[in-house]
């Protein structure tokens, strides 16, 4: 396995990193299963481990704290707080308030005293970024967490928080995790300079499309797989089902699976860090790792940028960020007596 720098923190990671979101209850409730996907995989040289409390409501980050048991100095770990974890209205979001509470209870369910890369999940239009910043500077200067990240951040809000970070005084995120593959390279118009610009690391979620590039979803098929219990309309999208009808014969020409050519696609821009490979059960793992070798050729790039052009997503990912006025058409929309222009 090679290594490369995650931005300019001073850590190297695995090109691929494992994500952990399929363990616990959503994905594989069976922890000793899980556990030993973990350890195939960093048997198989993947340093990279990715979780959330989120994720099964602290269950994966429980199994993920007792897979690195004796193990932990040789990893490097990231985790990420924002989507709630009870009723709570005050059990979410990026405010001061919750990080510091919620850090300490990642830090027991992970079994450590430190978390490497901890991640804000998703945006907070409701929190100002300097009270966050603030926040995770304190965890950073009491030894709880190494370096700071996002994800999911518009391409103006990164800068944004650079900005603040500068003129307070504040650590600055060190990383991005946004969705990359290739039904969804918008992020190479903006979200990938920016983070390149800054010396941002790039840790890429969802290289197989929610699933649909890896060759179980095909046109006029229907499918009963673990996914499509979950009601994605990603799965379901005609243009993105005929888009991947277009890429197979490219996979066969280049003599891989689909899968394989996804996750060599997703790092092989030099924006790219690592990409995630969210295994549910062992089968899953070692269908990843069989391609960890695969270099794709500028003639099966070119094949690809012809079939989804370079910065253009093919329709919307389910699970992809929306800014408030994306989602709330008030915010789009001036009072009916203010729309005419005279």
């Amino acid at each position: 396995m090679q290594y490369r720098n995650l931005g300019r923190t001073g850590i190297k990671v695995s090109p691929y990193a494992l994500g952990a979101m399929m363990f616990g209850a959503i994905g594989n409730p069976d922890h000793d299963a899980s556990i030993k996907i973990i350890h195939k995989a960093l048997d198989a040289g993947i340093n990279f481990i990715d979780t959330a409390d989120a994720y099964s409501r602290g269950e994966s980050e429980e199994i993920v704290g007792k897979a690195l048991q004796g193990r932990r100095d040789d990893v490097v770990l990231a985790t990420k707080v924002h989507l709630p974890m009870s009723d709570d209205p005050n059990h979410r979001g990026n405010s001061r308030r919750w990080i510091i509470t919620e850090v300490e209870n990642s830090l027991r369910r992970l079994g450590t005293d430190h978390i490497d890369l901890y991640q804000i999940h998703r945006p907070d239009p409701e929190t100002d970024v300097e009270d966050t910043l603030a926040a995770l500077t304190y965890l950073i200067n009491s030894g709880k967490v190494r370096a700071i990240g996002s994800s999911t951040m518009p391409a103006a809000d990164i800068v944004e928080a650079q900005w603040v970070a500068e003129r307070r005084g504040l650590e600055r995120f060190r990383t991005e995790q946004p969705p990359y593959s290739i039904l969804n390279r918008g992020i190479e118009r903006d979200v990938l300079p920016v983070a390149q610009q800054y010396g941002m690391g790039t840790l890429v979620w969802s290289p197989l499309a929610g699933g649909m590039l890896t060759g179980r979803y095909r046109k006029g098929q229907g499918n009963d797989t673990h996914r499509a219990q979950f009601g994605f309309e990603h799965l379901r999208d005609e243009q993105r089902l005929d888009v991947v009808e277009q890429l197979i014969p490219v996979a066969q020409d280049a003599g891989l699976p689909l899968n394989h050519l996804a996750m060599a696609f997703a790092i092989s821009h030099p924006g790219v860090t690592s990409a995630i490979i969210g295994p549910r059960t062992m089968e899953h793992l070692d269908s990843a790792l069989a391609g960890a070798e695969v270099s794709l050729s500028d003639e099966i790039l070119d094949r690809i940028d012809a079939i989804v052009p370079p910065g253009t997503d093919v329709s919307r990912l389910d699970m992809a960020y929306d800014p408030p006025a994306i989602q709330h058409a008030p915010l789009r929309r001036r009072p009916a007596d203010e729309r005419a222009a005279a």
